[in-house]
């Protein structure tokens, strides 16, 4: 019995481990005390990211306490030189518009949406960084955003 145990944890793991095995980069910029400031500039450093040809997903680590349905982001995306290649703003829907439901997976009162970047990140992007446009000095129930690559 202890052997079929052993091999059943072994083959969990093994299923766990290899879930997400198609990300290239994936960082999360965590805010302190669950609110975006307008001063806060979240910034990804991707010098050391080889492959960029996969999707790019910006996320919103978000609670409930989230006053509003939507996050207006801007994106600016630049290269090892500080030119700035794409600038843009997105609008990342965090609650259902019809049903007040929160978007993304999460679990208690904590979610996670992703959403794809509107650009392409190309080869020689160094740095791509996040700025809440939502015309409010701090936004509470947030509690980070992220950048994922994919294969």
């Amino acid at each position: 019995m202890n052997n079929l145990k052993s091999w059943l944890g072994i083959l969990l793991l093994t299923f766990l481990f290899s879930c997400d095995g198609d990300r290239v980069f994936e960082e999360f910029y965590s805010f302190e005390s669950n609110s975006w400031s307008e001063a806060d500039t979240a910034t990804f450093d991707l010098k050391e990211v080889k492959a960029m040809s996969g999707k790019k997903l910006i996320a919103v680590r978000y609670n409930e306490e989230y006053p509003f349905s939507n996050c207006y982001i801007r994106v600016i995306s630049s290269d090892t030189s500080g030119l700035e290649l794409d600038n843009k703003l997105i609008n990342v829907p965090l609650f259902d518009s019809k049903s007040g439901k929160p978007m993304g997976k999460g679990f208690g009162n904590t979610f996670t949406m992703y959403d794809t970047l509107p650009f392409e990140v190309s080869g020689n992007t160094s740095e791509v960084r996040f700025i809440q446009y939502m015309r409010q000095e701090n936004l509470p129930g947030l509690e980070a955003v992220g950048l994922k690559i994919l294969k």
